[in-house]
C-alpha cells in the first residue's frame, strides 16, 4: 500500500508542535491542542472599478500564490464618492484548507517573510481574541511564483491564519512553534 505524503510543517506540527503544547499549557487530551483550521488569502483592487485588467491580474497572481482557484469578492453597497456600485467586483480571495494549506504555510514563513525589505518580525499584537491571527503583505512579489516583469502593478495582500485555540496566548504558541517570526 502507498504511504500518503505528509507536508513538511504538518509533520512538524504533529510530531513536535503537540506534545510541546500539550506539556505547555497541560492539555489532558491531543483534541485539546489547538491546530490551524484553515487560512484565508485575499486581495483588494480598488481601481478594478476604473479598470477590469487589473482585477483579472490580481486574480492570476493569486491563484499562482496559492495554488487554487479564487473566488472574486463583490462590493456590498454603493459609495457614490467612489463610484461604487453595489455588485461590482473589487477584490479576490482563496480559502486553503487541508495540505494546501500546509505547502502554503511554509511557503510563507521559510521562503516569502524572509523576502520582504528590512523584515524585522511580523507583529504579535494581530490576534483577534480568539486565537486567529491576521497579517498585511505590502507586496506579492516577495513569493517567487510571481515572475517580477510580467506583474501589473504591485499590490499587497491579507492574510488570516484561523485556527481553533481559545486563547490568544494559546494561537501565540502555535505560530511560534510552527516557526512565525514574531518581531520582539
Amino acid at each position: 500500500m502507498e504511504e500518503k505524503f505528509i507536508p513538511n510543517f504538518k509533520k512538524k506540527y504533529l510530531e513536535e508542535v503537540v506534545p510541546a503544547l500539550t506539556k505547555d499549557f497541560n492539555f489532558k487530551s491531543r483534541m485539546q491542542v489547538p491546530c490551524i483550521e484553515k487560512i484565508v488569502v485575499s486581495v483588494g483592487v480598488g481601481e478594478a472599478i476604473l479598470n477590469k485588467k487589473l482585477l483579472d491580474a490580481a486574480v492570476k497572481e493569486l491563484e499562482q500564490i496559492t495554488g487554487q482557484h479564487v473566488v472574486r469578492t463583490k462590493a456590498r453597497k454603493s459609495i457614490a464618492n467612489f463610484k461604487l456600485r453595489e455588485g461590482m467586483e473589487i477584490g479576490a480571495m482563496v480559502t486553503l484548507r487541508g495540505d494546501n494549506m500546509w505547502f502554503f504555510l511554509e511557503r510563507l514563513i521559510c521562503i516569502a517573510l524572509p523576502r520582504v525589505k528590512d523584515f524585522r518580525g511580523v507583529k504579535p499584537n494581530s490576534f483577534d481574541g480568539h486565537g486567529n491571527y491576521s497579517f498585511g503583505v505590502t507586496e506579492q512579489i516577495i513569493f517567487p511564483e510571481i515572475d517580477f516583469d510580467k506583474i501589473e502593478r504591485i499590490s499587497g495582500l491579507n492574510v488570516a491564519i484561523v485556527t481553533t485555540a481559545k486563547t490568544d496566548e494559546e494561537g501565540y504558541a502555535l505560530l511560534k512553534k510552527l516557526g512565525m517570526p514574531f518581531s520582539k
